[in-house]
């Protein structure tokens, strides 16, 4: 398990299916299907508690407003400032889990001693995108939604990154990369965070078990001569870390050699002894 050191983020409690969270000056409560555990805390009555998201029997659910909460705000971490905002299926616009990742890609980055050019799919609001750009590299944001990758352009322009380092793209991530294969263009480093599931907008279907394989090998074809490295991470029920190490020991280190790892990501609570798992990570060094 690897965890990130947050100082504007912590998981207060966690239990009944829920977590208690500080994102800067506000505490929300937002369901967990990882937290089966009980809690003899009443995290309803937390006394600075702004909002809990209620699931819906029919699916989805909603936001109650239980104190006084901004409609949007920043969290920072380390260098790097992030805009929070809560929105429809529980989520908040960030995966703050994700920052075990963001330290271990800038310190490749910075240690690299080169400019190094990153392709950034299923990108989301730019959380990776921001720490690589940030830690110097150039990085192409891909995803398939608009408003996501607009967001992502207010993340960047919060951390103060460098104009012209990040290059912003709304496709269908396959697709994009397909063309960047017949366009010749290359990159030292991929990173992936794919969904479980998903429908393409002419009814593609998309499934994280029978293409994630075939991604990641399309994806060597865009590598440079040269890669730095390539990161994959999931957060599909069942599938285990070894499964994404193996992946990138068949695709990517068997044709530009290096090493691979695999790992769960959590966040550390202020619980004694307890860690909230949140989904999987592989990634592949050239080392």
């Amino acid at each position: 398990m690897r965890t990130a050191e947050w100082k504007d983020f912590s998981v207060i409690a966690s239990g009944d299916g829920y977590k208690l969270e500080r994102w800067g000056g506000i505490v929300l409560l937002r369901p967990d299907p990882q937290v089966i555990w009980k809690t003899d805390v009443d995290m309803d009555k937390y006394p600075k508690l702004s909002a809990k998201y209620l699931r819906s029997e029919t699916g989805g659910g909603k936001w109650s407003i239980k104190g006084n909460m901004p409609p949007e705000w920043t969290v920072t971490y380390k260098d790097l400032k992030f805009k929070i905002k809560p929105m429809g299926f529980k989520h908040t616009g960030l995966f703050p889990e994700q920052a075990v990742n963001w330290d271990l890609m800038t310190d490749l980055i910075k240690n690299s001693g080169r400019e190094i050019s990153v392709l950034n799919l299923f990108a989301y609001t730019g959380g990776a995108t921001v720490a690589c750009a940030k830690a110097g590299a150039k990085v192409c944001h891909v995803d398939a939604a608009k408003g996501m990758v607009e967001r992502a352009g207010e993340n960047v322009r919060l951390s103060k990154v460098e104009d012209g380092k990040v290059r912003y793209i709304i496709d269908d991530c396959k697709k994009f990369v397909e063309r960047e294969i017949r366009r010749g263009r290359k990159y030292d480093a991929v990173i992936m965070d794919p969904p479980s599931y998903g429908r393409g907008a002419n009814g593609e279907v998309w499934k994280l078990e029978t293409e994630l394989f075939s991604l990641v090998q399309l994806c060597t074809k865009v590598l440079s001569d040269n890669p730095l490295f390539f990161l994959i991470n999931s957060y599909t029920t069942g599938l285990q870390p070894q499964v994404l190490k193996n992946i990138l020991q068949i695709t990517v280190a068997n044709k530009f050699g290096g090493e691979t790892d695999a790992y769960e990501v959590g966040l550390n609570t202020e619980e004694k002894g307890v860690i909230l798992p949140c989904g999987n990570s592989g990634i592949w060094i050239n080392r």
